[in-house]
């Protein structure tokens, strides 16, 4: 059976992959997206959204995100269930060799151009609580949803760079905020070390495990242990923020695509081609800096540019060969 043939195949949702939709839909692409494992992404699973340009008011995620979907079929895009589950990238595509994907371990598609939308996956702690409270008071995003805790006690998880940053954003912003450090040590930066320590709304208790989120319908503590005196106590806060680090959704790929060492999409600077051509990246999948909602939307958007350019080169090429 002959492979369904797509001009524009877009892997993953969420507002990269949407907005990636909407501009190659406009410009006559016929893209096909595929949804993924979490059709949305990330922010089907976060409450407000306050951030995010063209809501005065704010925004439920998952509003947000059936908004971008259905301005994306408004144009034509062609939204599947379904989830990519294997590819087979060409380094000299063309019509007579184009990128080869599975979907489902049972559909084969070919494509003259790939989008990679697939985001990035917050690590947890993997408690119970921590899960049925997610959204109502646990976080894994500061810049997203410190707002909400302004003059509110709160306590984050983590020991690296990005934790000591989203501490030291909490706060400006809030009253009190808790740092629990798992080790004896931090292995944040010495400037990002010295930045929490001399924040003095910022406490930062070593040794620490997080044991459970408190809390019924919101968060509204957190029990910790203290690993050398097996002490526990509870911290009145109202929010819980976890800062371990992403994993980006790119397994798949990595046969084909240059990665960074965190698995990471990397692209050419300014642009969100690969080293493969026709196969672009966009989203948190390539971005493990900004990590924000309108950021993947503008890289979405640049792929869609990029892809189209790719496209109508190679377009000229094979009118050339036929000529």
């Amino acid at each position: 059976m002959t492979p369904e043939h797509i001009k524009c195949l877009i892997i993953g949702s969420g507002p990269a992959g949407y907005t990636a939709a909407i501009y190659a839909a406009r410009a006559n692409m016929k893209p096909v997206l595929y949804q993924g494992a979490q059709p949305g992404g990330q922010l089907t699973i976060t409450t407000e959204v306050d951030n995010f340009p063209g809501y005065p008011d704010g925004v439920q995620g998952p509003q947000m995100m059936q908004d971008l979907e259905a301005q994306a079929r408004r144009f034509g895009t062609d939204i599947r269930y379904g989830m990519v589950t294997s590819v087979q990238f060409t380094s000299l595509p063309g019509p007579e060799n184009p990128h080869r994907v599975v979907v489902d371990d049972k559909h084969e598609l070919t494509a003259d151009s790939v989008l990679i939308s697939t985001g990035a996956s917050a690590k947890w702690l993997g408690l119970p609580s921590e899960m049925r409270l997610n959204g109502r008071g646990v976080s894994a995003c500061a810049v997203c949803d410190g707002f909400f805790f302004r003059g509110q006690d709160v306590a984050i998880v983590g020991a690296g760079d990005t934790a000591a940053e989203e501490a030291s954003y909490l706060a400006n912003l809030c009253r009190k905020v808790y740092m629990l450090v798992r080790r004896d040590e931090m292995r944040a930066s010495k400037f990002m070390q010295h930045r929490v320590k001399t924040a003095q709304n910022i406490e930062i208790l070593y040794n620490t495990t997080t044991e459970e989120v408190l809390g019924d319908e919101d968060v509204s503590g957190v029990r910790v242990k203290n690993t050398e005196t097996n002490e526990e106590r509870v911290l009145d806060v109202t929010g819980f923020f976890v800062a371990i680090g992403h994993k980006p959704n790119t397994d798949i790929f990595a046969e084909y695509l240059d990665l960074d060492s965190n698995g990471y999409i990397l692209t050419e600077k300014g642009s969100t081609r690969t080293n493969v051509p026709g196969v672009f990246a966009c989203g948190d999948a390539q971005d493990n800096i900004y990590r924000q909602a309108v950021t993947a939307a503008g890289t979405g958007c640049m792929a869609a540019l990029d892809a189209e350019r790719y496209l109508v080169t190679l377009e000229m090429q094979d009118e050339e060969v036929v000529h």
